[in-house]
């Protein structure tokens, strides 16, 4: 065989090789992925097990469809009007988290999954709507306090880039953690929240 041949063979040979380990690292990587997506989805199911003492979340049931529609009425001590809204919000819902444990998620009754949100803020409470995922409602006596924050549920935002409101369900405090699509709406929504308790509490110790 000449020189010639015997490079081209060699060189064949070798490109076989290549494709064969390239080929191999993809299937390889392909199976560490669907193994870190399981492992991820298993421990959510976990968490989500381990919080199953969590109450269903209280929704606001409207009129329309409720009370005048032979639907079920408000839960007790859940208006079926809200009043007139203080503030409204579109931005995002970044998850809920145990209070003053921002990387503990809470993932029952769909409070782990990231979503639009539309929120509004009554003398009744903050409503909270998500497109794809299940709304809520944080009755105003179950509100604790709003503050300023960049980080909930392991995401990390620049500072003031979050507006954590944490509020009380089935004895547990819980923060949740907002973002608004104009940002410099988070302090006037920390001032109006906080102004609310702060009435609510000095009503009640007269």
């Amino acid at each position: 065989m000449t020189p010639v041949i015997l490079l081209a063979a060699q060189k064949e040979s070798a490109e076989v090789t290549d494709w064969a380990a390239r080929i191999g690292w993809v299937v390889g990587l392909g199976l560490f992925v669907a193994l870190v997506y399981w492992l991820m989805r298993e421990g959510w199911k976990w968490r989500g097990t381990l919080q199953s003492d969590l109450p269903e979340l209280p929704t606001r049931p409207s009129p329309a469809t409720t009370l005048d529609g032979d639907g079920k009425p408000p839960p007790a001590g859940m208006p079926s009007d809200p009043g007139t809204a203080r503030l409204t919000m579109s931005g995002r819902y970044h998850g809920s988290t145990t209070a003053g444990q921002w990387l503990d998620r809470i993932v029952a009754h769909g409070l782990g999954t990231r979503s639009r949100v539309e929120l509004t803020l009554t003398d009744a409470g903050l409503d909270v709507v998500r497109p794809g995922a299940s709304d809520f409602f944080v009755p105003a006596g179950a509100l604790r306090e709003a503050v300023l924050g960049k980080g909930i549920a392991g995401k990390v935002l620049a500072e003031g880039g979050l507006l954590l409101v944490t509020w009380e369900h089935g004895g547990r405090l819980i923060d949740s953690g907002f973002r608004s699509d104009h940002a410099a709406e988070h302090t006037e929504w920390v001032d109006t929240i906080n102004s609310m308790i702060n009435k609510r509490e000095t009503e009640g110790a007269r």
